[in-house]
């Protein structure tokens, strides 16, 4: 499948987002382009929120094959980069209205974690959220969504392709 000119479009604006550029013990240090700070193997601050309906279920989707980072991956958060002079909860806020269309919910933080691998060093914020509102995906960042139980999640991670660094966030979010 390729990709299309509003989705290489949209990849072509967000890799040069300014985004909040952090040292390894989450102290801000400034703000660079997302392209530059994944270039150069800085760390940079994102946000995970894992949304849940009122059974219980996790809301996963998959993400379109013009993302920079895991694209056509499935995901278990929404979620994304904390963008200049932006809270961990500001980013949470906007990504989970961005990208699933859910707005006016309470967001409960759970914790903050250290993730680095290889072209992603994040400080990472893990968030829930409930609702049964209707989705509305972001079409140059979500291609399809749906709700399952989290242990279906992360067994599916098994054989097919998850992002690893929302994986983690989830299995810190159940073991806590």
């Amino acid at each position: 499948m390729a990709v299309s000119e509003v989705e290489a479009a949209h990849r072509a604006a967000s890799d040069a987002e300014l985004v909040a550029w952090v040292d390894a013990d989450d102290r801000p240090l400034g703000s660079l382009p997302r392209a530059e700070l994944s270039r150069r193997g800085l760390i940079g601050r994102g946000t995970f929120i894992l949304l849940f309906n009122s059974a219980g279920q996790l809301c996963v989707h998959r993400r379109t094959l013009s993302k920079a980072l895991y694209p056509g991956y499935w995901d278990v958060a929404a979620g994304g980069m904390v963008l200049a002079g932006e809270s961990y909860a500001e980013s949470a806020t906007r990504e989970l209205a961005e990208e699933l269309g859910i707005a006016g919910v309470e967001l409960c933080e759970h914790e903050r974690f250290f993730f680095d691998q290889a072209g992603n060093r994040l400080w990472c914020a893990v968030y829930s959220a409930q609702s049964d509102a209707p989705l509305v995906l972001q079409p140059e960042e979500v291609l399809e969504a749906h709700f399952i139980a989290p242990q279906q999640a992360l067994a599916e991670a098994a054989e097919k392709p998850y992002c690893p660094d929302s994986l983690e966030a989830l299995r810190r979010y159940l073991a806590g």
